[in-house]
C-alpha cells in the first residue's frame, strides 16, 4: 500500500495518523489516493472514523486538492451554493468547500467558553453538558452526509481552538444490555439552527420560524447501523441541533422537561465520556478526515479577539446505510415557489 497508519491517535482509543509510505506533500498524497482509491476509505473504517494527515499546507494554495481528496470517500461533494448556505461562507473558487473563520468576509465567533472553563481536576471540559456544542454535521438532513474533511489553514495556537471527537461506536457497546433494549428502534428529531425549535430558544419562548418542506426537521435512527463496518453507534447531538419543539426523541414526551430529554442528556452524557474523547490540537496543514455515521464532534472557543482562524471543510455523501435507501434529499425544494425563495434566500 502506498500509506502507513498509526493508530490510536494521542490520548484517545481509536483514530489513526495517515501518511505516505515514501513520504511527500499534499500533491503526492493527493496523487496516491487516486492511483489506489480504496486505500484511504479503508483505513478510515480501519480507524474507526477518523484520521488525521499532516503537513498538508499546499491545499491553501491548490485548494482543487482538497476536492480531488474529498472525493476519494464517496461519490457526491456537495456544492455549497445548493445547500443554501450563505455566499460568504463559500470558498470564491471551489465552491464545494465551507469557509469557517472570524475573519471577514465570514465572520464566525467560536462558541462560548464553558462555565467553568475547566474542570476540577484542570482539564479541558469535553461532558455534555459542561461542553455543549456536541453534533454530527447536518443531521438535520435526510440522508445525513457521510466524511467530512476539515484542513487548518490558519490554525490558532494550541491550548484553544481544538475540536472534540466521541466514537459513538464505542459508547454504544459500552451501554448496559438493559440501556440497549430502552433505545432499540427509537429515532430522535434533528433540527436547523436558529428555527425557534433549540432547547435554549424553547425555554425562552424565542418565536418559532415557519418552516417550508425542505427545511423541517428530521428523523434519524437514535442508534444507526454503519454501512461499511456493521458495527452500531449512537447517533445523536444536542441543545443545538435537536428539536426541542416537538422532540427532541419521537413518541418522548417533548420539550426541554420532558422524558425525551431526560433520555437524551443521559445518552448525552455518556456519548462524551472521556474514554470515548479524542482532543485535536490543530497545527498549520493539518487535514482531519472523519465519519459523521459514528462520530460526533464539537467545537471549542478560542481567542477571536486576538487570533485569526481560517478553516476549510468539505461534506462527502453517497453511503448513508440502507434506511436512506432511494430517498430524495430532504433539503432539496421541491416546488418552483421553494426553489426561487430558496435561492434568493428568503
Amino acid at each position: 500500500m502506498s500509506f502507513e497508519m498509526e493508530g490510536p491517535l494521542p490520548g484517545a482509543t481509536f483514530g489513526g495518523r495517515v501518511r505516505l509510505a515514501h513520504g511527500g506533500g499534499a500533491e503526492a498524497v493527493v496523487a496516491a489516493a487516486e492511483a489506489d482509491p480504496a486505500a484511504l476509505p479503508q483505513a478510515l473504517a480501519a480507524a474507526q472514523g477518523l484520521l488525521l494527515l499532516t503537513g498538508m499546507q499546499a491545499i491553501a494554495e491548490a485548494p482543487e486538492l482538497l476536492l480531488r481528496l474529498s472525493r476519494r470517500f464517496g461519490p457526491e461533494v456537495e456544492d455549497y451554493r445548493r445547500t443554501l448556505t450563505p455566499v460568504n461562507q463559500i470558498h470564491a473558487s471551489v465552491p464545494e468547500i465551507l469557509v469557517v473563520s472570524n475573519t471577514p468576509p465570514v465572520d464566525r465567533q467560536p462558541p462560548k467558553l464553558p462555565d467553568p472553563p475547566l474542570t476540577e481536576d484542570g482539564r479541558l471540559p469535553t461532558r455534555f453538558p459542561h461542553r455543549r456544542g456536541w453534533h454530527t454535521d447536518q443531521s438535520y438532513r435526510r440522508p445525513p452526509p457521510d466524511i467530512s474533511l476539515f484542513l487548518g489553514v490558519i490554525p490558532v495556537p494550541k491550548g484553544q481552538g481544538q475540536t472534540l471527537f466521541a466514537d459513538g461506536a464505542a459508547a454504544y457497546d459500552a451501554l448496559a444490555p438493559t440501556a440497549k433494549a430502552r433505545i432499540e428502534g427509537l429515532e430522535g428529531l434533528h433540527a436547523k439552527a436558529r428555527t425557534g425549535r433549540s432547547h435554549d430558544q424553547v425555554l425562552a419562548g424565542d418565536p418559532v420560524q415557519p418552516l417550508a418542506p425542505h427545511e423541517r426537521s428530521q428523523r434519524q435512527p437514535v442508534v444507526r447501523v454503519h454501512p461499511v463496518t456493521g458495527r452500531r453507534a449512537l447517533y445523536l447531538c444536542e441543545f443545538g441541533q435537536m428539536d426541542w419543539l416537538e422532540g427532541p426523541l419521537v413518541g418522548m414526551e417533548p420539550g426541554p422537561h420532558g422524558d425525551g430529554a431526560r433520555l437524551l442528556f443521559e445518552l448525552m452524557s455518556h456519548l462524551t465520556r472521556p474514554e470515548f474523547v479524542y482532543v485535536h490540537e490543530w497545527d498549520g496543514g493539518d487535514l482531519l478526515i472523519w465519519d459523521n455515521r459514528c462520530l460526533m464532534h464539537a467545537a471549542t472557543w478560542y481567542d477571536a479577539a486576538k487570533e485569526k482562524r481560517l478553516m476549510w471543510r468539505t461534506t462527502v455523501s453517497g453511503n448513508p446505510g440502507a434506511i436512506y435507501a432511494r430517498e430524495r434529499k430532504s433539503w432539496i425544494p421541491e416546488r418552483a415557489g421553494e426553489l426561487a425563495a430558496a435561492e434568493d434566500g428568503s
